[in-house]
């Protein structure tokens, strides 16, 4: 019987490069995504369900994951990858803004989880790969809420990693780098306020050096490898990286001081 993957925001980027992937090696795959009509190469490959899932919209979780069990009839592995990034000042940022980042990024990914955790139980198997970054360990400037969010996935995945080991079940944390995704466009949510003159020297700044960070970025295929590895490798290993970059900056950030990190940090966008 083939083992099958449920993908949260698998319409674009690293879900559908998943997706691809695991179909070609012979998984069943459950594709989930908003607007599922809008989706055509996926929906033409076999073993394949697309389905709508809004990790906001806790009913169209459950339906997605009992449809999912339905027609696969077990799942062995979830990929909680939905999400998007808000930067800018703080200060700029409505709360309604605040509250969907971290609805999506960490209250999404907390819900389909919980869904799926029973059938894993009583399956006495399962693993969660959850997507982080490399800016769950360490911070760029004006990302406070981003960076916020994959520092609760790290440590909502460690430890959870705890809780499913009691059944069989594990958890795995990927961390990618700088990734030639939409992930700096309409996965990217810009917040700026010029009426707040302190911070616009740094604005500036630091959205102008963003674009040469993702000019050698990785292709979401190679993410989508690391999933593939994490998934089928057996082993307790917890976090895998993703990206060229993605090893070189944690390991910096880990034999650096905060006060040289930052420093060089501050160096690189000229603050």
């Amino acid at each position: 019987m083939n083992q099958t993957i449920f993908i949260t925001g698998a319409s674009t980027g690293i879900g559908k490069e998943t997706a691809k992937l695991f179909q070609a090696k012979g998984w069943n795959v459950i594709a989930t995504m908003r607007k599922p009509e809008q989706e055509t190469e996926l929906t033409a490959l076999d073993n394949v369900l697309v389905t709508q899932l809004d990790v906001l919209d806790l009913d169209s979780i459950r339906r997605a994951v009992k449809e999912g069990i339905q027609k696969m009839g077990k799942i062995d592995v979830l990929l909680n990858n939905a999400g998007y990034g808000a930067y800018g000042p703080l200060e700029s940022f409505a709360r309604e803004r605040i509250v969907r980042q971290f609805d999506t990024n960490v209250i999404g990914l907390l819900d389909v989880t919980q869904a799926l955790l029973p059938h894993f139980r009583q399956n006495k198997s399962g693993v969660i790969i959850n997507i982080s970054s490399i800016g769950g360990k360490m911070t760029f400037p004006l990302g406070a809420l981003y960076h916020g969010t994959k520092f609760a996935v790290e440590g909502i995945s460690e430890s959870l990693s705890y809780e499913v080991e009691q059944f069989g079940g594990k958890v795995k944390i990927i961390e990618p780098g700088a990734i030639a995704t939409n992930f700096s466009g309409s996965s990217f949510d810009f917040s700026n306020d010029e009426t707040l003159t302190e911070y616009q020297p740094m604005v500036g700044k630091v959205m102008s050096a963003l674009p040469a960070l993702f000019i050698n970025a990785s292709p979401a295929s190679v993410v989508a490898n690391v999933i593939y590895q994490a998934a089928t490798d057996g082993t307790n290993q917890l976090r895998y990286t993703a990206g060229d970059d993605a090893k070189a900056i944690i390991e910096n950030r880990q034999e650096s001081s905060d006060e040289l990190f930052i420093k060089n940090m501050k160096m690189q966008f000229g603050l």
